[in-house]
């Protein structure tokens, strides 16, 4: 009897020593709010935030609002009532999830913005593309297109955009059309895709290559969408080069559609280097520290903190992506997760 209870002593104290050992391990359990996973760069962020959040020492769990406002706004308030370390939000509707920030940061939860950023209230950390710069990019790219052919720069351009409750991509519409004020011979056509379906985006392609078959230029805010306008070109009798087109996010269906020839540009988001940003500040943000602002090297790209009115915020470059450059690993779309382990900023 005494040998048994010796034993089963020492599976307990193993057990518990066991139990203390991961717990010291996690930092806490970080939720993301992930606004859909339709496409490749919010299933891709999933497995980049968790990926990175590990190397810090952090569990991630995953909610999916399918593009849903409402549903959005309810996975806030259950996950508030669960007191995690901190709430990744990548809001659906960005005016709508604001109560929701201010609730839970109230319940002195910090809350970080992801790729999509909200300016309307405060938050703990905000990490960005540099959508603004985004819209440089494929501006520099459409003239250099419009040039080739035209000898000059102009032209017309479709440009269909995501969703108008997207900062994302009204930001990319701003940037792209102010260095595209310069060409007044240039016509631009924007419709939104809404809720940034890809069959929307297929409708309006179909649509306005009737009402303007002299469109030079598609410019379409996210590669999932240049393959419904390519199923759309195609119907009509379309083939690769007839039109030329570009899309901003750097998804592997846009280096595909490069590679086939559909696609001249696909203008990168830089999906590896926004999440290693989130684990990179971590610590500071689950501790309530100060984040400084600077220059911060984030997986070889030069990230900038600014400290704006609605919080710290990080913002990172995209780049051009030509069949020139396609087969380069650094971009996402190529999807070789980097090996680089990163570690907290101190």
């Amino acid at each position: 009897m005494k040998r048994i209870m010796l034993t089963l002593l020492s599976v307990l104290v193993l057990g518990l020593s066991m139990l203390t050992t991961a717990a010291a391990q996690s930092k806490g359990v970080v939720y993301y709010l992930v606004p859909t996973l339709l496409d490749e760069f919010q299933t891709g962020s999933v497995s980049a935030l968790e990926m990175f959040l590990k190397q810090t020492g952090y569990e991630m769990k995953t909610l999916n609002a399918d593009n849903k406002t409402d549903a959005q706004q309810s996975q806030m308030n259950d996950v508030i009532a669960l007191k995690p370390a901190a709430i990744i939000l990548a809001a659906v509707d960005f005016n709508a999830l604001k109560p929701s920030i201010d609730a839970a940061r109230a319940a002195g939860i910090p809350v970080v913005e992801f790729d999509r950023q909200i300016t309307s209230t405060k938050s703990d950390f905000t990490s960005v593309a540099g959508t603004i710069e985004i819209g440089h990019v494929a501006a520099d790219q459409a003239q250099a297109m419009l040039k080739a052919k035209h000898s000059d720069v102009k032209g017309k351009i479709l440009q269909v955009l995501g969703d108008p409750g997207d900062p994302y991509t009204l930001d990319i519409q701003k940037g792209f059309e102010e260095k595209m004020k310069a060409f007044p011979e240039v016509t631009i056509i924007s419709v939104p895709a809404m809720q940034w379906e890809a069959s929307n985006a297929g409708t309006i392609v179909s649509d306005q290559m009737l009402a303007n078959p002299d469109i030079d230029l598609i410019f379409l805010h996210a590669a999932h969408l240049s393959v419904a306008a390519v199923a759309s070109l195609e119907a009509a009798g379309k083939k690769p080069g007839d039109v030329m087109m570009m899309s901003s996010n750097g998804a592997p269906v846009g280096l595909d559609l490069i590679r086939k020839g559909w696609l001249n540009t696909e203008v990168e988001q830089p999906l590896y280097a926004q999440a290693a940003a989130v684990a990179m500040f971590m610590d500071k943000i689950a501790g309530k520290q100060e984040i400084k602002a600077g220059d911060y090297d984030v997986l070889g790209l030069k990230g900038v903190v600014t400290i704006e009115a609605w919080g710290p915020n990080i913002k990172i470059p995209g780049a051009a992506i030509t069949k020139e450059n396609v087969d380069d690993p650094a971009f996402w779309g190529n999807m070789k997760s980097p090996t680089v382990a990163i570690k907290s900023v101190e």
